[in-house]
């Protein structure tokens, strides 16, 4: 199973890496996966909204014209982080306004990959119509931004809808990758890495 988790200057650091240490001890257990960090375009280094530099694996490439766009490799799950969503914050509302980066999950998710967001990663879906009439959750800062976007809010911590799931807050995200394991694979994989971890999940998944 290819993991992709997108890096964009201005990301929640935890919001990245939280996943991704969890999907690096399932790894570590013998689960089989395969974890990238990417890009939207080729990028030396990527900051997150804390200044952490990071260096990514590489980046997802489309080839083909404006009208017949098609993506060369198609994960079987990406996560989008967030990172703040005030005007001023840049990060995830720099992304929506480029653009790029939600017609480039919409064509994941076309393609057939499972699409999820930790925090405000939800609105770069919003702008994509991948939450639209589907239950979803965000950042508590970006709630109400989400509605109107036309998600239906569900006041859980992970919301799974399938080939859509979509987690709170930051911290979400870890409790986001946990319930992936779980639902891919098990839960014994899952309850070992989170004490591994020294972590406790945060309630049950709302799943549909």
């Amino acid at each position: 199973m290819h993991v992709d988790i997108i890096l964009f200057d201005g990301f929640d650091t935890l919001d990245a890496i939280g996943p991704f240490e969890v999907f690096g001890h399932a790894r570590s257990m013998g689960a089989p996966l395969e974890i990238s960090l990417v890009t939207v375009e080729s990028q030396s280094s990527v900051h997150s909204s804390h200044g952490l530099e990071v260096v990514p694996d590489g980046f997802l490439t489309r080839v083909g014209d404006d009208d017949s766009l098609r993506i060369e490799r198609s994960p079987a799950l990406v996560i989008v982080p967030g990172g703040g969503w005030r005007v001023e914050d840049g990060g995830v509302r720099q992304q929506v306004s480029d653009g790029r980066l939600p017609s480039l999950m919409r064509d994941l998710h076309r393609a057939g990959s499972t699409i999820a967001s930790v925090c405000t990663g939800a609105m770069v879906l919003a702008e994509a119509g991948l939450t639209d009439g589907r239950p979803a959750i965000t950042h508590r800062s970006a709630i109400d931004d989400l509605r109107d976007s036309g998600a239906e809010i569900v006041d859980s911590r992970v919301v799974d809808d399938g080939d859509l799931v979509t987690a709170g807050g930051i911290t979400a995200g870890i409790d986001l990758a946990l319930h992936l394991l779980e639902r891919e694979f098990d839960e014994e994989l899952s309850t070992s890495v989170a004490a591994v971890m020294e972590y406790e999940a945060q309630g049950s998944a709302y799943q549909t």
